[in-house]
């Protein structure tokens, strides 16, 4: 992807969205996560390989206020750490991963065992040093930050991996979505065989996110323009919704931590949208 990237901050207000802020990058951005220490900072992974740090309580041109530049390609994804809530991952199409703090201008320490680009990586929300990736080498790797390598490799899909995601009520359950169009869940205890496989979605998968309310929710978006909301508790029937507000590949989803059913998803269609579950998007 060529051109300028721009960072939005929006605020949801009874009037819809509003943008707090917005920040101009010399290339696009892939991804970008809130800090888990401080409500105004947050991070952006950039097309250029930098990771770009913003402070909403610094002022307009003193931002970014930290660029750092390690990455030799794209950065995919970035992720803070919820429990120790002073570091943050980012992954990158150079096949690697880097751990980071605000701290420190330089990472502290390279994950190499990907053999093609890691397209995510994630923390588990239970375990301060424990995360996962998600690479094109069609596989997923847990590790251990503790650990000299990774502890369990997951050859979980015939074809690129673009996403993962942890489950919030279950340590050990993974999800996983791919360009082979589908959506797996783990247990990582025995990646022999997933626990569901799912199928709805027409083209890759470009994100999975569990529900933070309900254990057995989850929703995905993909190249087909969808967005699907699903139950694997419910293997024959869990495809719950199928929304097709987007027109362009649906390539950002999450649900609010902090108001059960609010849901966001975003599109090379230019758009933002954030609804409660069950009502049409394009009536919010």
């Amino acid at each position: 992807m060529v051109g300028n990237g721009r960072q939005y901050i929006l605020d949801l207000t009874p009037n819809g969205l509003v943008q707090v802020a917005a920040f101009d990058t010399p290339d696009s951005l892939y991804d970008c996560s809130w800090s888990e220490e401080n409500e105004n900072i947050l991070v952006s992974a950039s097309g250029d390989g930098s990771i770009k740090v913003w402070d909403l309580s610094a002022p307009p041109m003193a931002n970014p206020v930290s660029n750092r530049q390690e990455h030799a390609h794209e950065v995919a994804s970035v992720d803070w750490n919820m429990v120790r809530k002073d570091s943050f991952l980012s992954s990158s199409w150079d096949d690697t991963i880097r751990l980071w703090t605000l701290d420190s201008p330089h990472s502290l320490r390279t994950f190499a065992e990907h053999s093609y680009c890691v397209y995510n990586a994630c923390w588990n929300p239970r375990h301060a040093d424990i995360f996962a990736s998600a690479s094109g080498d069609c596989t997923l790797r847990i590790w251990d930050v503790r650990q000299p390598r990774s502890t369990y490799v997951i050859p979980g899909h015939e074809m690129e991996i673009l996403t993962c995601d942890w489950n919030k009520y279950n340590e050990f359950m993974l999800a996983s979505g791919s360009v082979d169009k589908s959506i797996k869940i783990w247990d990582v205890r025995s990646p022999r065989q997933e626990l569901t496989r799912m199928l709805g979605h027409t083209y890759a998968v470009r994100r999975v996110k569990f529900s933070p309310h309900k254990e057995s929710l989850m929703v995905s978006c993909s190249y087909d323009m969808t967005v699907c909301l699903w139950d694997f508790r419910q293997p024959e029937d869990a495809l719950l919704a199928r929304l097709n507000h987007h027109t362009e590949f649906a390539v950002g989803v999450d649900m609010s931590v902090l108001v059960e059913g609010l849901l966001a998803s975003t599109s090379w269609d230019e758009s933002v949208y954030v609804w409660q579950m069950g009502m049409d998007p394009r009536a919010a």
